[in-house]
This record gives C-alpha cells, sequence and structure tokens, in this order.
C-alpha cells in the first residue's frame, strides 16, 4: 500500500524556522517526483515546490523563493522542505504529494497519491 506521511509542523513565530519531511512507505520514492503544496482556510491548495526524481530540477512558488528549500534522501525514503524566514501567510496545512512521471510540476492535478498533512501556523 503506497503510503506519505508528513511530519515536523507546529506553532513558530515570524521569522522563525521549520523543517517538514515527507516519509514514503510501501513504494521506493526515488522512482517518482515529490512535491509539497499548502492549503490555507478558506484557500485552494497551491503548489509550493517540487523535486525531481534525482533531486538535480526542483521548482518553487515565487512567495517562497529564497526562503524555503527542498531536498531528497533517497537512501531515507524521505523529502524533506525546510521553511526559514517564515511569515504569517505560510499559514496553512502542507501536504505531500507524489508522481510517476519525471516531471516536477506544481499543479496539483498531475499528483495522484498524498499525504494526510502537517499545520503549519506562524504567529506571535
Amino acid at each position: 500500500q503506497l503510503k506519505l506521511v508528513e511530519s515536523g509542523g507546529g506553532l513558530v513565530q515570524p521569522g522563525g524556522s521549520l523543517r517538514l519531511s515527507c516519509a514514503a512507505s510501501g513504494f521506493t520514492l526515488n522512482n517518482y517526483v515529490i512535491a509539497w503544496f499548502r492549503q490555507a482556510p478558506g484557500k485552494e491548495r497551491e503548489g509550493v515546490s517540487s523535486i525531481s526524481r534525482s533531486g538535480t530540477q526542483t521548482n518553487y512558488v515565487d512567495s517562497v523563493k529564497g526562503r524555503f528549500t527542498i531536498s531528497r534522501d533517497n537512501a531515507m525514503n524521505t523529502v524533506y522542505l525546510q521553511m526559514n524566514s517564515l511569515k504569517p501567510e505560510d499559514t496553512a496545512v502542507y501536504y505531500c504529494a507524489a508522481r510517476r512521471i519525471n516531471n516536477p510540476t506544481l499543479n496539483r492535478e498531475d499528483y495522484r497519491q498524498w499525504g494526510q498533512g502537517t499545520q503549519v501556523t506562524v504567529s506571535s
């Protein structure tokens, strides 16, 4: 059974940092592109960052460029999202998702496997 599990969310003050993890079970992560999405209350789910199978290609939505870094450890079957200089507008539930085609898009329609999400709250 293919499963993705996110962890690392929490409450952080503006300017703080968090590292999210996306752990895979039931399949080998290095055969999949992984993306992070987020959904704030009352808003649509948006793509935040994605990474190719080998990790050589990454994409970011403009609002997080220079602050967030996506990486993967295929030996650990895990993808990470390092989030620095967090802002209140980063508050959302963060999801990781997987797709087989090696094209790291930020379109949610391209992804078939999804985790349950982890809450990130940025507030003083």
